[in-house]
């Protein structure tokens, strides 16, 4: 059925249909996604990353909704109960929750009460009444009687007929779809603390007694209130109506599921019988079961959100600008276990070591720098990196004043992000590249190369322990390391790797490759020497041509036998360029980087049947600047002096910071005291703001202003809108409901809220 796949696909992402197939066709050949994005723009009408991302989930979600279409239909067949009317509606069903309300009926299960009942005869009293209801129900069961059945009375024939009316009633797809949807718009989320469990649970107090519409609970609370309910503090619930409801009251949904069945209170004999049949099947069936859907429907809607924050942040942060191929000194500030240092050089290979004390309780200072001044003299040590965490600001004092003795060396310090360090140095992979190194010294390493260039050393690292989502550990794992190693690979494969320098775990991301064809890369590069060409690469044992064609383009030989290996042009589109050079007489290393040059030439002239326009376009954009690097250009916040703690923050102060995540209710930043602060969304811009991200981006430096300060719960609030003053009223919203109409558009921009709902945002956040 790829066909009516293709139609949908096209529908959704609003392409053409032929564009979708071709793209399917690509994928199914094991073509990546990067490779098809970069260098089959022809093929697919020019679809991007995003598209081919959302087409490539899409299409594995459609062809197993198309398995379990064919699974029912058949199922049903096998029962002989698939009427044409049955079947057409099962090959229209556009989602997997149609199609399961439709198999209900015919879905195999364990006898239930209804089966029992109609084993017993009772369905044509069941048809009877709901056909006649004003037929006596007791005088109508006293036929049905027959206790060889199991049916000893006329109570117990009701009973069986009402089950069998029971289960039709939650069974009928069309129906189950208006009260499900309904249920959905207008059911409220409830939750309220176990008793007991006030003390224990303290940090979820803000859901001790929490109502809200479950259609517009943004993510990051979901996931709060399901984390509670999963550490036994909160319980969760659906409420459909409002608690001073009278309970004999008919809500709503009882009066749809009547209606649809022609069921209503005339004053007729069995009237009341079939409401109560209705009730029932409402309130202990229907209810019941969407309640535990809706809820599994908010988790996946959450985790979807959280994943795609997520996603960005990592984004970002993997392209963040690299400071370069510089020798640089990485430190990883300690106070009593000592500040462990590393330099490595240009190329991120490890030259020294050291540990030193400048704080309490040996406090050594002179002896530290002494140290630091040597490595540094003695490697021409170019940038210092810092880790941020304990005593990172005092460990940044310490290599001030480094600088400052050292002024011919002209060193820049940088404190950088050490999330995930720890988790690297004690990887197995760390083991294998230090196995004589010390595990603390191998955190230093990392931070060193980190700064150099972030990308290459962020590989190394599982994505969740880079410290840049929310609730990480909550969502779907699966789902959760699915989208992040997609955002890796796209990163990877959008900067290109020196295939002469680059890691088994870079390589590993490469489209095409995998971890043994990367380390069969490394080891064939360690035995023969560097690569000349990137046809050598053939030689790599299991390295064939269709691995080849995915990765040859993203892999980059600097310096080697044929310029064009050093950019993102595919070898496979070189004749493309040889037509260059003839027409123009030039020679391919007099071309590239000459702009002007390039720039008189017609992509038009240059293209065939194979290589259309885009390619062209591509290939004169790649000689212009090639190995053109996606990321921006290097900078670095400045703390500033002698703000380097929590207790000196003043409401006012202005300050320099860089930021480290952004979630949809605001991004938070490293001023350099220990702690991040919240920009609240509603403090990052004069205009209104609906997705934080649209303003900055993780490892952006931003100027911030210190809008209130709570020493005692380590809470800062920040705000990028200098005409903010501090102490102005803001919003008293309880803590995790400040942002909860952030969503709708068009709202007016509401004020940052007050530094209790702020602060408590950020503690559900790092939790």
């Amino acid at each position: 059925m790829i066909k009516s796949i293709a139609s949908r696909l096209a529908a959704e992402l609003n392409v053409r249909e032929a564009q979708v197939l071709a793209t399917v066709e690509l994928i199914d050949e094991g073509a990546t996604v990067p490779f098809i994005a970069r260098y089959r723009k022809e093929v697919t009408g020019g679809l991007d990353d995003t598209q081919l991302r959302l087409l490539d989930e899409r299409l594995v979600y459609l062809r197993e909704l198309d398995a379990r279409r064919d699974t029912i239909l058949k199922s049903i067949a096998e029962q002989d109960k698939l009427s044409p009317e049955l079947q057409a509606a099962i090959l229209e069903a556009d989602n997997k929750t149609l199609l399961e309300d439709l198999y209900l009926p015919y879905k195999p299960k364990r006898r239930t009460r209804a089966q029992i009942a109609r084993e017993a005869g009772l369905e044509p009293l069941a048809d009877s009444l709901l056909a006649d209801p004003s037929q006596e129900p007791e005088a109508a069961a006293a036929a049905y009687i027959a206790p060889d059945k199991g049916v000893a009375d006329a109570k117990a024939a009701l009973d069986g007929a009402r089950a069998i009316l029971i289960e039709r009633f939650a069974e009928d797809a069309a129906l189950l779809g208006v009260l499900r949807d309904k249920l959905w718009q207008e059911g409220e989320l409830s939750g309220s603390v176990v008793a007991g469990k006030e003390a224990e649970g303290a940090k979820f107090s803000d859901y001790f007694a929490h109502r809200e519409p479950i259609r517009s609970t943004p993510s990051h609370r979901a996931l709060a209130l399901l984390r509670g309910r999963n550490e036994g503090i909160l319980t969760l619930g659906l409420k459909y109506q409002p608690d001073e409801t009278p309970i004999t009251e008919r809500s709503a949904y009882e009066l749809l599921i009547a209606r649809h069945f022609a069921v209503a209170d005339q004053g007729r004999a069995a009237d009341k019988w079939l409401l109560d049949g209705v009730r029932l099947c409402w309130r202990a069936k229907i209810f019941l079961s969407f309640e535990l859907e809706l809820l599994g429907r908010l988790k996946d809607a959450a985790d979807a959100e959280a994943i795609k924050v997520f996603a960005g942040n990592l984004h970002d942060l993997l392209l963040a600008a690299p400071a370069g191929a510089r020798a640089t000194m990485g430190l990883d500030p300690g106070i009593r276990t000592g500040v462990k240092v590393a330099v490595v050089d240009a190329t991120g290979k490890l030259l020294d070591t050291a540990t030193v004390y400048p704080h309490e309780p040996r406090r050594d200072w002179h002896g530290a720098l002494s140290t630091l001044a040597a490595l540094a003299v003695r490697h021409q040590v170019d940038l210092i990196a810092i880790g941020n965490g304990t005593a990172s600001r005092e460990t940044d004092k310490l290599a001030e004043e480094l600088t400052r003795a050292l002024p011919q060396l002209a060193m820049t310090r940088v404190v950088v992000s050490e999330a995930g360090a720890s988790v690297y140095s004690a990887s197995e992979l760390a083991a294998r590249e230090f196995p004589t190194l010390d595990v603390s010294l191998r955190g230093a390493v990392s931070i060193a190369r980190r700064l150099q260039d972030p990308l290459a050393e962020l590989v190394k690292i599982d994505p969740k322990s880079i410290g840049v989502g929310q609730y990480q550990h909550d969502v779907n794992q699966s789902q959760l390391a699915k989208s992040l190693d997609a955002v890796v690979e796209d990163c990877v494969n959008a900067v290109g790797v020196d295939v002469n320098m680059a890691s088994v775990p870079l390589l590993t991301r490469i489209s095409g490759l995998n971890a043994t064809l990367a380390a069969n890369i490394v080891a064939y590069r360690d035995a023969n020497g560097a690569f000349k060409s990137r046809k050598a690469l053939l030689k790599v044992p299991r390295l064939g041509e269709k691995t080849f064609e995915q990765a040859a383009g993203f892999l980059r030989i600097r310096g080697g036998d044929n310029p064009l290996d050093a950019s993102s042009v595919h070898p496979e589109a070189y004749p493309v360029v040889e037509k260059i050079v003839s027409r123009t007489g030039r020679a391919v290393s007099e071309l590239i980087s000459d702009a002007g040059a390039i720039k008189t030439l017609r992509p038009s002239d240059y293209t065939d049947a194979r290589f259309g326009l885009p390619t062209v376009m591509d290939i004169l954009k790649e000689l212009e600047k090639p190995g053109r690097d996606p990321r921006p250009e290097f900078k670095t916040a400045t703390f500033q002096d002698g703000i380097e703690d929590i207790k000196h923050l003043l409401p006012g102060m202005v300050l320099e910071g860089c930021v480290t995540n952004v979630t949809n209710f605001g991004a938070f930043v490293d001023i350099g005291v220990h702690q991040d602060g919240l920009v609240h969304i509603s403090a990052l811009s004069n205009k209104f703001v609906d997705d934080p991200r649209t303003v900055v981006k993780a490892g952006d430096v931003v100027q911030v202003k210190v809008l209130e300060v709570d020493v005692a719960r380590k809470r800062i609030a920040l705000t990028m809108r200098m005409s903010d003053e501090p102490g102005a009223q803001r919003s008293s919203a309880p803590a995790g409901r400040s942002d909860a109409s952030r969503s709708g558009k068009g709202r007016a921009p509401e004020k940052a809220p007050a530094n209790n709902a702020m602060a408590d945002a950020l503690a559900r956040l790092k939790r």
